[in-house]
C-alpha cells in the first residue's frame, strides 16, 4: 500500500459523514497547523504553543516593520546561469541552472517584490513545450530550501534521518531522485524569505497573509511563463505543507487568470483551517490513524501485523464508527461504552486505557508525542513521528522541542547556502532568509476568487478553506489531475483528515478520479525516508505523464 499511485475512495472517511459531518462547518480558531502564529496566539515561545506549530517559527513584526517607508530601490534582474551534467537512471544529462529574481507588480503595474527562484531546465529540448513544475514549502514564512534540497531537483543532502544528522561537513551528492528528466523544475522563495524581499513601495504587510500570498506567487508564475516563452509548457504545481494550502487555492486562481495547469501535487497537505475549533472533535478522529502508525512503528502493539497499510485501515475505520459515534456522545457517553472505547483506543495508540479515559479520549498530538515512549524517557518528532527525542524533564505534558525539526535544520541550511554560492554562482550582499521574521501579522481571511459554499464569489472566510477552491478549479478545468502525497507518521498534516476535507469536496461522480493518493512510510518531509522519496519519485512520474494525456 506504502506509496501507491491510485483512486482511492475512502470508506472510512465516507462513513464518519453520517457522524461528524457538522464538524467542518466548525467556527474559526487561533490555533493554526502553519509555520506561524497570529498575534492573538500566545506568544510562540510559550512551550505548549510551540508544540502546535510547524517548521521555522517567525518572529512577530516589529512596528517600524509595519510603517509607511521610502520606497526600495528596484534590484535589476540578473540571474546567474550555470551549466551542469548528471546521470539519472543510467541516462546522462545536460542542464542549466538559473538562480536570480524576478520583480513583480501590483495591481497598479507598479513594482512591489522582488522573488528569488532557482530553475532547472533540460538542454537539447523543445523548451516551449515541454513540462515545467513551480514548487515551494510553506509555513507560512518558509523559504523552499527544503523541498529544493531534499526532493527533486538534481541534488540533494544527506541526512541522517530519523537520526540526527551529523555535523559538517554536510554531503550534497547527486539525486537519482530528481524529477528533470520528466519536467523542468522552478524553486520559488515565498516574499520575504529566503533572497526574495519588498521593493519599491511595498511593504511586508503586502505579502503577510493568506490572499496577499497567492497574489503574489499568482503574479510570479504569470511573469516566469512569459519571460521564459513557457505558456505552452504542460504545468504543474508541487506544494508542500501550508504549500498546499497556496496550491489548492492558485490552482482556482492561475486558472481564473487564463494559466491552464495540467496537474497539482499536494505534498502533506492542510486545506482546511477550521479543523482546530475549539468544542469539536474532528482532529482527534482525524490523528488517530497517524498515532496507531506510530504505535506500529515503535512496536507498542500487541499481536503486531506485519503490514502498515492494513493496521492503519483498521484505524481508520474504528475512528469513523466506534470512536466517532462516542466522541459525538459527549457527556451521555454510557459507562460501559467509555470502557470498551478506551480499550480500543489503547490498543491503537499504544498509550493505557487508564491515560486515555483520563484525556476523555481526547488524545492532543503533543500529549501522544510525549506520552507513548514515556517509559524510556523519549519524546517523538512531530513532523515526523520516527525522530526520537530526549527532555529533561522526562514528567512535562508535551516534548520541549521537535526533534524532527531540530535534526535535520542544520544539514539543509548549511547545504543551501554552499551551493548557492559555490555550485550556482549565486552572489550577493544579502542574507538568506529560511524564514522570514514579519510573518507574525499573518492575515488569516481568504477571499475564494470562485466564491464557495454558501457564499458569493468575494465573500470572506474567516480563515482559509481551500479545498472548495480546488474543487473549483477541477469544475472549471476537467482535465486537472492531482495527486496528494501523505506520510504515514506524519503529525502536522495528518493523513485522514487530508482524506476527509478531500472526500467533502462535492465533486460530480466523474471528477473523483481526477484525485489521486499515495501513502508513504515517512513524515511530512516525505523524502527524508529515502525509500519512501523512490516510491513518490515513481508515483509521480507516472502522474506527470498521464496528467499530459
Amino acid at each position: 500500500m506504502n506509496g501507491t499511485y491510485r483512486h482511492r475512495t475512502c470508506k472510512a472517511a465516507v462513513a464518519a459523514i453520517v457522524l461528524i459531518g457538522l464538524l467542518s462547518i466548525a467556527p474559526s480558531s487561533h490555533a493554526q497547523e502553519s509555520r506561524t502564529s497570529e498575534t492573538r496566539t500566545p506568544d510562540p515561545r510559550n512551550q505548549e504553543q510551540r508544540n502546535q506549530e510547524p517548521r521555522n517559527q517567525p518572529q512577530p513584526a516589529s512596528a517600524d516593520q509595519q510603517k509607511e517607508h521610502e520606497p526600495t530601490p528596484v534590484p535589476p534582474e540578473k540571474p546567474s546561469v550555470t551549466h551542469h551534467e548528471m546521470t539519472l537512471n543510467g541516462k546522462a544529462l545536460k542542464y542549466t541552472a538559473t538562480a536570480g529574481t524576478l520583480v513583480i507588480r501590483d495591481e497598479d503595474d507598479k513594482p512591489y517584490g522582488s522573488i528569488f527562484y532557482v530553475a532547472y531546465t533540460l538542454d537539447g529540448t523543445e523548451s516551449k513545450s515541454r513540462p515545467v513544475s513551480f514548487l515551494y514549502n510553506g509555513g507560512p514564512g518558509s523559504a523552499t530550501l527544503w523541498l529544493h534540497m531534499g526532493s527533486f531537483s538534481p541534488v540533494r543532502v544527506m541526512t541522517d534521518s530519523p537520526k540526527p544528522t551529523a555535523g559538517p561537513p554536510f554531503q550534497v551528492v547527486s539525486n537519482q531522485d530528481s524529477l528533470l528528466d520528466k519536467t523542468d523544475l522552478v524553486f520559488i522563495d515565498a516574499p520575504l524569505t529566503g533572497y526574495s524581499r519588498a521593493v519599491g513601495k511595498g511593504q511586508p504587510k503586502d505579502f503577510t497573509g493568506v490572499d496577499q500570498d497567492l497574489h503574489a506567487f499568482d503574479r510570479f508564475i504569470v511573469r516566469y511563463i512569459s519571460v521564459n516563452q513557457r505558456w505552452n509548457s504542460p504545468k504543474f504545481l508541487i506544494g508542500e505543507s501550508y504549500g498546499t494550502t497556496r496550491s489548492a487555492a492558485l490552482a482556482d486562481m492561475l486558472g481564473n487568470d487564463g494559466v491552464q495547469l495540467n496537474g497539482v501535487v499536494l505534498i502533506s497537505s492542510i486545506l482546511n483551517y477550521n479543523i482546530r475549533a475549539g468544542g469539536y472533535d474532528l482532529l482527534y478522529i482525524g490523528n488517530l490513524p497517524s498515532y496507531a502508525a506510530a504505535a506500529w512503528y515503535f512496536d507498542k502493539v500487541q499481536n503486531k501485523p506485519a503490514d502498515l497499510g492494513a493496521w492503519v485501515q483498521q484505524a481508520r475505520e474504528f475512528a469513523s464508527g466506534p470512536y466517532a459515534h462516542a466522541l459525538f456522545a459527549g457527556d451521555a457517553l454510557p459507562a460501559a461504552e467509555l470502557d470498551s472505547v478506551a480499550k480500543e483506543v489503547s490498543r491503537f495508540t499504544g498509550l493505557s486505557t487508564d491515560y486515555v479515559k483520563e484525556t476523555n479520549l481526547r488524545i492532543s498530538p503533543g500529549r501522544f508525542r510525549k506520552e507513548v515512549l514515556r517509559d524510556q524517557r523519549l519524546t517523538l518528532g512531530r513532523y515526523d513521528m520516527r525522530f526520537e527525542g530526549e527532555d529533561l524533564d522526562a514528567a512535562g505534558e508535551n516534548p520541549s522541542y521537535d526533534a524532527s525539526d531540530s535534526g535535520i535544520s542544520g544539514a539543509f541550511i548549511a547545504a543551501l547556502h554552499n551551493y548557492l554560492e559555490t555550485d550556482l554562482n549565486y552572489q550577493t550582499t544579502d542574507e538568506y532568509k529560511p524564514s522570514a521574521g514579519s510573518i507574525g501579522l499573518w492575515d488569516w481571511k481568504h477571499r475564494p476568487t470562485s466564491g464557495g459554499p454558501g457564499q458569493s464569489p468575494g465573500g470572506e472566510q474567516a480563515q482559509p478553506y481551500v479545498a472548495a477552491d480546488l474543487a473549483s478549479a477541477i469544475r472549471k478545468n476537467p482535465h486537472l489531475h492531482v495527486f496528494s502525497a501523505n506520510g504515514y507518521f506524519d503529525l502536522a498534516t495528518p493523513f485522514y483528515v487530508t482524506e476527509y476535507d478531500v472526500s467533502h469536496m462535492d465533486l460530480p461522480a466523474e471528477l473523483r478520479g481526477n484525485i489521486q493518493f499515495g501513502y508513504y512510510p515517512s513524515g511530512h518531509m516525505i523524502y527524508l525516508n529515502v525509500d519512501a522519496l523512490h516510491k513518490l519519485r515513481a508515483d509521480l512520474e507516472k502522474f506527470i505523464a498521464d496528467a499530459q494525456k
